[in-house]
């Protein structure tokens, strides 16, 4: 694979995330996907997903930096957004945050097979 094709790959499941198409998800995660090192299956990834965007309505994935170095890609995605309730132990009450995640990932036969995820949570403790 490419740095192009990794790239590629990588703008088709923001766009897929962005969309809330999660019947498509399949095509972009693997089966047996591993999130910061547990096994959480397609199913548990779909799910975390769709409980975030549950929490955040308006949340939107924008890339900010991209590093492709196959088969792996980093990424710094920026948030800018508006959550109900409480967004990682933080009681954000719809409040608009603006927060970043530094996450890795290791893609596998064209699909995201391992994520290692960062997010800011100081970030959004401190616009409390």
């Amino acid at each position: 694979m490419t740095r192009d094709e990794i790239a590629a790959i990588y703008h088709a499941y923001i766009e897929c995330l962005n969309r809330q198409d999660w019947d498509s998800l399949h095509r972009h995660v693997g089966n047996d996907v591993h999130y910061n090192g547990k096994r959480i299956g397609l199913k548990g990834y779909r799910s975390m997903l769709e409980e975030d965007f549950r929490a955040i309505p308006d949340l939107s994935f924008n890339v900010e930096l991209l590093v492709c170095e196959p088969p792996q890609v980093a990424s710094r995605l920026r948030f800018d957004c508006t959550p109900v309730g409480i967004l990682f132990d933080v009681p954000v009450n719809g409040k608009r945050v603006k927060f970043d995640e530094n996450v890795f990932y290791e893609i596998a036969d064209g699909r995201i097979q391992n994520v290692w995820s960062v997010i800011d949570k100081a970030a959004i403790a401190a616009q409390i």
